[in-house]
């Protein structure tokens, strides 16, 4: 009986330091509750966390945060009142979209909070729905069967036609690709105060990071083969396919790390804010749907 004892008592002083790392998927709003079956198969499903559990970061903190209410949420520059254009059936029940239509210009932002801190690189997991210039309006329900498109393409005259590349020319457009803008902002358990970008690893690509003699990640042309500050510039663009995971690898911030931007990273814990915003440029050559659920957090990182 004593050693039955002992051995129990063995088990609960070391459980703790076995707490582990599992996987986290993180989406604007409550993980568990406010996710969209349309958009997560029950493997993705078993990795949404529910907020109310005093586990897991609210939804909504007072904290130094980019929203005025210190929630999360997804914010459009145009009326989210756009149907599902990646729905072929109609009956999917996704989420209604804001959209940018060619060729004009605008915004789509997220504010996701981590439910973990994270071990290892954040995935900005982006879906959303992107049509040649208005087949919705031509098309409705079969525009996507019809007139499917990634942004940047090169559309001919006509109607739904793409146009044909030869040898010496651009396949894509590039001035047309949205651009992507990320920043850490401090959560109820967080260990710093001053916001910073996040840093992409190009991919595919070497995943290493080139350094300055100071230690700050270097700013030179070598340096941007392999790592992208997400800084919504021109060397922070992103090629998207309809309904199709657009995967940015963020590079896990490091304490003290200094980015491109002259900025200190911080280790990151659960409780954090990611915002997301993509600028869709003017005179892009696409039509972009996307909607609260278009972006999603996913990675790997210590349970609570």
């Amino acid at each position: 009986m004593k050693w039955f004892v002992a051995l129990v008592l063995a088990l609960c002083m070391v459980t703790p330091a076995f707490a582990g790392e599992d996987p986290y998927i993180a989406i604007v709003g409550n993980d568990a509750l406010d996710y969209n079956g349309f958009y997560f198969s029950p493997k993705y499903i078993q990795f949404l966390y529910d907020q109310t559990n005093p586990s897991f970061p609210a939804v909504c903190y007072a904290g130094l945060t980019p929203t005025p209410d210190g929630c999360e949420k997804f914010k459009a520059q145009f009326p989210i009142n756009q149907p599902e254009v990646c729905d072929l059936s109609g009956l999917a029940g996704g989420n209604p979209n804001a959209a940018v239509m060619s060729p004009f210009k605008g915004t789509f932002e997220w504010w996701v909070r981590l439910p973990k801190a994270p071990s290892g690189q954040i995935n900005l997991v982006l879906q959303c729905g992107v049509l040649k210039p208005n087949a919705l309006a031509f098309y409705g329900e079969q525009a996507m069967e019809l007139c499917a498109a990634e942004t940047g393409e090169i559309v001919a005259p006509g109607n739904c036609v793409r146009a044909l590349s030869d040898p010496g020319q651009q396949v894509n457009k590039p001035a047309a690709l949205p651009m992507i803008t990320a920043i850490a902002y401090p959560g109820p358990y967080a260990g710093f105060t001053t916001p910073f970008n996040l840093t992409a690893f190009k991919n595919p690509g070497t995943y290493s990071i080139v350094f300055d003699t100071a230690g700050a990640i270097a700013d030179t042309a070598v340096a941007k083969q392999v790592t992208q500050i997400l800084d919504g510039t021109a060397g922070a663009r992103i090629l998207l396919k309809a309904c199709m995971d657009k995967s940015i690898v963020v590079k896990i911030p490091v304490e003290g790390q200094v980015n491109v931007k002259g900025q200190y990273e911080a280790d990151l814990n659960q409780g954090d804010m990611i915002y997301v915003k993509m600028e869709v440029p003017r005179n892009g050559t696409v039509d972009v749907y996307c909607h609260a659920q278009s972006l999603r957090l996913q990675g790997v990182g210590v349970h609570p």
